[in-house]
């Protein structure tokens, strides 16, 4: 059991957790046809182009390609708290489910969510050639930083996207330090609030060529790949894992697809689990990075990592 707070003085009120709300909550879709358990189908298509017409008459003849893609959702995650009647009782209800509900919404939804998506996106950019850099964090310099940017919106056809808007880096505060003392960069640099509720810390929001720029100040959320199988629960980043630098996702394309949200809530009396307040929360979801339309090829996503490892 963990230890609870039995001051004589105390506040009804946790004290503020100044972490970084979700940065990705731009990509989070309700919007998917759920066709068994965990499974849902994007449909393919693509179709050939126009030929020179032929004035002898008749027409060309195109053809279109049409394939069923199936996604499986298995991020799949849950937790329990069981809070002792006397123990709320006894702490004046500061362990009450309310709190404990808001504080690991905050603690471990949240940067997990994020965490989820920048390791999902990191692992597809690293698979498709021209879209993915290593680059050690010490070469970003403030002289640098501002035409590396540029140049990661120019790989590839991330021009397509950032045209029509799509587009959304997320950057280290190192990298946003550089820019904002960058004399190549005349952009203004602000203070957003990104958490819903008041509840996040402010983050360094930019643009370059239109596409929003957006500091990642909880780094531990910024890896390539995490290991989900803690025994303490909750997440950190896996062995060989490396520290995102930067990284570039579409809106069109990138989603996060939440399959079961169930949070359960059950009075002293009401279950088996003992004798107090039984708070459950289960998650299934997933990231996942759509192809174009056009060729059916991915190429909306860029990811530069630093060179180091975790080891």
């Amino acid at each position: 059991m963990p230890n609870l707070n039995y001051a004589e003085q105390w506040s009804p009120e946790l004290l503020e957790i100044l972490m970084q709300g979700s940065l990705t909550s731009p990509f989070i879709t309700q919007n998917v046809r759920w066709l068994d358990a965990k499974t849902f189908h994007f449909t393919q298509l693509s179709v050939s182009g126009y030929k020179n017409h032929k004035r002898e008459g008749g027409w060309n003849k195109g053809s279109y390609a049409q394939k069923d893609v199936p996604y499986t959702v298995t991020h799949d995650r849950d937790v329990s708290f069981l809070v002792d009647k006397a123990d709320v009782d006894e702490t004046n209800a500061t362990a009450s489910i309310q709190n404990i509900s808001r504080t690991f919404e905050q603690t471990q939804v949240v940067p997990e969510t994020d965490a989820l998506f920048f390791s999902k996106i990191a692992t597809e950019a690293k698979k498709l050639d021209g879209y993915n850099s290593s680059t050690a964090a010490a070469e970003y310099t403030v002289e640098n930083t501002f035409s590396k940017l540029k140049g990661y919106l120019g790989k590839g056809k991330l021009r397509r996207y950032r045209a029509n808007g799509t587009l959304i880096m997320y950057v280290t505060s190192q990298i946003m330090d550089n820019l904002e003392s960058s004399k190549e960069f005349t952009k203004k640099i602000e203070m957003t609030q990104i958490a819903e509720g008041g509840l996040g810390i402010e983050t360094r929001v930019t643009y370059i060529d239109g596409v929003p720029v957006m500091e990642v100040i909880d780094d531990e959320r910024f890896y390539d790949s995490f290991n989900w199988e803690l025994e303490e629960g909750g997440f950190e980043p896996a062995n060989g894992a490396h520290k995102i630098n930067v990284l570039i996702a579409c809106g069109q394309s990138c989603k996060t697809v939440p399959k079961i949200s169930s949070i359960y809530y059950f009075e002293p009396g009401t279950h088996t689990e003992g004798d107090g307040y039984l708070y459950q929360n289960r998650s299934l979801s997933d990231t996942f990075v759509f192809p174009n339309g056009k060729d059916g090829k991915i190429d909306s996503i860029y990811v530069d990592v630093d060179t180091a490892a975790v080891v």
